[in-house]
């Protein structure tokens, strides 16, 4: 098929071409508006206050920002692979499109738990940040006699609280700071959910 027949195929009938035009371009507007509100160029970087981008992540960040882990590592140091480029924005965009698909639908657990593919990451991320311990004479030989680092145990069945702890919301972390984006909804937005709420509240 030329190119020709190709453009001619998807440009539809004279009759048809207004109406195609404004759905097309109605549809374009909403893509650009959830692009815009879901703050999604944040996530193409590595910035902690990203994951902070869904409320229910709050806790998560609150730990980490008062841990030693905030000194040395971001999320993205932990919790996405580092073999390669494309498998780490394959995961980002697998794991982040579960996220936002949960989080849409109301359907996040009142507790987050890490999923199997997130602990196989986690764990080569720590082994990757903490080789030089591992590989430490003194370690290895602490390893022998006790056995404590064996390969089929995962590092947090030792390290249990690093660097999240055992908290499970806010009101557990005291003093604790959380990140804000500023607020994507225009303005103009807020101004009319104002507007009629008010208006209800008259009737």
């Amino acid at each position: 098929m030329s190119l020709k027949a190709l453009i001619d195929f998807f440009i539809p009938p004279p009759k048809w071409r207004l109406a195609a035009s404004l759905t097309g371009g109605i549809l374009i507007g909403l893509m650009a508006f959830l692009f815009r509100i879901s703050n999604a160029t944040s996530y193409l970087g590595d910035a902690p206050e990203t994951c902070v981008n869904c409320h229910v992540m709050q806790p998560q960040f609150a730990t980490w920002f008062h841990s030693s882990h905030r000194e040395v590592a971001t999320c993205n140091d932990c919790h996405v692979p580092h073999n390669n480029f494309a498998n780490k924005y394959y995961f980002k965009a697998k794991d982040g499109l579960r996220h936002a698909t949960m989080f849409t639908l109301r359907a996040e657990p009142q507790v987050m738990r890490i999923g199997d593919d997130g602990k196989e990451v986690v764990q080569k991320n720590c082994i990757r940040c903490h080789s030089d311990l591992l590989d430490d004479p003194l370690m290895a030989g602490y390893e022998q006699q006790f056995n404590v680092h064996r390969t089929d145990r995962p590092c947090w069945d030792c390290h249990r609280e690093i660097p999240h702890g055992r908290v499970t919301s806010l009101a557990s972390t005291f003093n604790t700071h959380v990140s804000k984006h500023p607020d994507p909804v225009p303005q103009w937005i807020h101004n009319l959910l104002k507007k009629e709420v008010n208006n209800n509240k008259i009737k």
